[in-house]
């Protein structure tokens, strides 16, 4: 029988992405702002060593990837920078830090320019009625599109502007409202507002149903005779137009 030569194997290679891939990936991931990109050094926690990600700063979230070359030390050596982007984005506001260069300020100026605005814009499309008056007002400018955490961190950093954010539901099809008292601790709770047909019923002890997601905010505030007050951001009450 005729001996049959074995096939040449060739060696497989891993296909490597095109930036652009890449990219477009990072952004399904995330639509949120990038404020700052570069290779920040991480430790996990249980590890004493340090390894360097290339690290994307959007809104208040870090990205972290691992598909780019390690950097060398040097490429590292811009700790103060992050730890300044990295309180701007979550304190609103610019630390007070000598060691900063002008530029960096500058650029963490516009970055809290540009989250603040982010913040004020972060709601979803409402049935118009809600916005005609007389629903304008508190409920507008108490309402965020915003998760349940970021509703905590929201309130959290910012007690001043009020303690009471109506947000929507984690089905996307009803609303939710996040409170944080302030009495012997901090205490944070979160109560469903289901939407059933021209009504919106709280998920309390004993439901309560009320005509409109106006009536839903004001009955926490009179419930608690004020002790809960609307989230309202001042430069969103100042710059939101008037319906």
């Amino acid at each position: 029988l005729p001996s049959r030569k074995p096939k040449e194997e060739q060696p497989e290679e891993t296909p490597q992405p095109a930036p652009r891939q890449i990219f477009q990936e990072r952004q399904r991931i995330s639509g949120l702002p990038l404020y700052l990109q570069g290779y920040l050094s991480v430790r996990h926690s249980r590890c004493q060593e340090f390894r360097a990600y290339w690290t994307e700063l959007r809104g208040t979230t870090l990205f972290f990837y691992d598909d780019k070359k390690a950097p060398t030390a040097n490429d590292c050596e811009c700790g103060k920078e992050w730890k300044g982007f990295i309180l701007t984005v979550t304190k609103l506001s610019v630390p007070p830090d000598e060691s900063l260069l002008p530029g960096q300020l500058r650029r963490m100026h516009e970055v809290l320019e540009k989250e603040k605005k982010r913040i004020m814009l972060q709601r979803i499309a409402m049935p118009e009625k809600l916005f005609r008056k007389p629903h304008v007002g508190l409920l507008y400018l108490c309402f965020y599109a915003v998760s349940r955490q970021e509703a905590i961190e929201m309130l959290e950093k910012n007690p001043s502007c009020g303690n009471l954010i109506l947000r929507p539901g984690s089905d996307s099809k009803n609303y939710a409202i996040t409170i944080r008292h302030e009495l012997d601790a901090p205490c944070l709770k979160h109560y469903k507002v289901i939407s059933k047909g021209t009504s919106y019923v709280i998920q309390l002890e004993k439901q309560v149903t009320l005509p409109s997601l106006q009536d839903v905010v004001s009955y926490f505030v009179t419930q608690t005779r004020g002790n809960l007050k609307p989230f309202v951001i001042e430069t969103r009450a100042a710059e939101d137009p008037v319906f």
